[in-house]
């Protein structure tokens, strides 16, 4: 019995080594070769209202901004959000309108609550201003191309299209813990979305780009639907959904930076992303135990090695493991190569592959157990409290 119950389990952490060598792989392959771009003929843009809720400042927050008053859109609006009059985000808006004259910019002061989460709370007092057909959100440390706005609001010209998002990749600014941060981004986080889209999934929203219409908002319930919820991101595409529009996920992708200077605070960021992903996807967030390669090629390199003579020998399983170890091996740092190729980090950054995924790994097992997270020095549940889905269009239609 008990020798049945170890093979068992041998031929378990077997599996697991080659399906995270696979998830390797396939996760190398999905990213992108080249950076694609779409071609948008003049008279098509729409005009646009650019909702940006801030908070405090970053290092970068200037030269992140003005990346949204270059851009090329013949017709677009700036707003600024703060909850506070003495936020110090509010004198980096002060500089952008004096920088940039010509552009449409205005910043929203407005302390008033409206739920749990106080950056949702920040574009409901933002959205009373927004004055265009086509609102698009993204957070405060985005940094974008001229083009961004032009390409990120074509698909919207598709009626069925509900909402477009955007992956990010990670800059770090700063020491040793943000290079570790922005791997979390560009090796874990952006592959595996990648994986899910290729294999059909489109249940997702990414808060560094949320492109929608004003009638899509109206018919979710607006920004009020969100207020207490954790993921509002997320929650945000997935009521279009509900309205029967679907999800595109855009051919931009933007800049993030990744400043967090000290284990602890890259410990907290981390911990928030991870939980939320099993707050809105608990059987996604369970499959995520596959996706940190180099603790599972350990693994699999100690078991074939103890598999591999003495008594018990099981040689067809410990050839097994060494094919997928190697193979494992040469996956994860191809995956590496392609994240790298972008900010030309790849030899200072390989040594700290093995790390990122064991800390990867240990805050997956932090993450399936806590029910609450920070964020911006506030704690927050988990649990999201949603309003309920909205109807369906056509349904809404047929009962007038």
């Amino acid at each position: 019995m008990t020798v049945h119950s170890l093979c068992g389990l041998e031929w378990l952490l077997v599996m697991l080594c080659c399906a995270a060598t696979v998830y390797a792989g396939v996760a190398a392959v999905a990213m992108p070769f080249f950076s694609k771009r779409i071609s948008i003929r003049r008279g098509e843009s729409s005009s646009v209202s650019v909702l940006k809720p801030l908070c405090g400042i970053e290092p970068r927050l200037y030269e992140n901004l003005v990346t949204f008053c270059e851009q090329a859109h013949p017709c677009f609006q700036l707003l600024f959000g703060v909850s506070s009059p003495v936020d110090p985000a509010i004198a980096v808006v002060r500089r952008l309108q004096a920088a940039y004259p010509h552009c449409d910019i205005e910043l929203v002061i407005d302390s008033r609550v409206h739920g749990s989460n106080l950056k949702v709370s920040n574009l409901i007092n933002m959205a009373q201003r927004a004055r265009h057909d086509i609102i698009v959100l993204a957070d405060s440390d985005i940094a974008v191309e001229p083009d961004y706005l032009n390409t990120v609001t074509a698909p919207l010209a598709d009626p069925d299209t509900g909402v477009v998002t955007c992956l990010y990749r990670a800059q770090s600014v700063g020491g040793f813990w943000p290079r570790v941060g922005a791997l979390f981004i560009n090796e874990w986080f952006a592959p595996s979305v990648r994986v899910a889209h290729a294999g059909g999934s489109r249940r997702f929203g990414f808060g560094a780009t949320l492109a929608l219409r004003r009638t899509t908002l109206e018919g979710i319930g607006g920004f009020e639907t969100l207020k207490d919820c954790l993921a509002d991101d997320y929650w945000l595409a997935e009521h279009a959904r509900s309205l029967g529009l679907t999800t595109v996920l855009s051919s931009v992708m933007v800049a993030t930076d990744v400043i967090e200077p000290t284990f602890t605070t890259l410990w907290l960021r981390e911990m928030r992303w991870l939980r939320t992903i099993r707050s809105v996807n608990p059987a996604g967030f369970a499959s995520l135990i596959i996706t940190f390669t180099s603790p599972w090629l350990m693994a699999g390199a100690l078991l074939a090695a103890g598999l591999s003579g003495g008594e018990g020998a099981h040689p067809a399983m410990a050839l097994t493991l060494s094919i997928s170890t190697v193979t494992g091996i040469i996956a994860r740092i191809l995956l590496h190569a392609r994240s790298a190729r972008i900010s030309r980090t790849f030899w200072r950054d390989l040594p700290l592959v093995p790390l990122r995924d064991t800390l990867l790994a240990l805050q997956w097992l932090g993450a399936a157990f806590g029910s609450h997270v920070v964020w911006r020095g506030a704690r927050m549940s988990v649990v999201n409290r949603v309003a309920p889905p909205p109807r369906p269009i056509a349904e809404m239609s047929d009962r007038g």
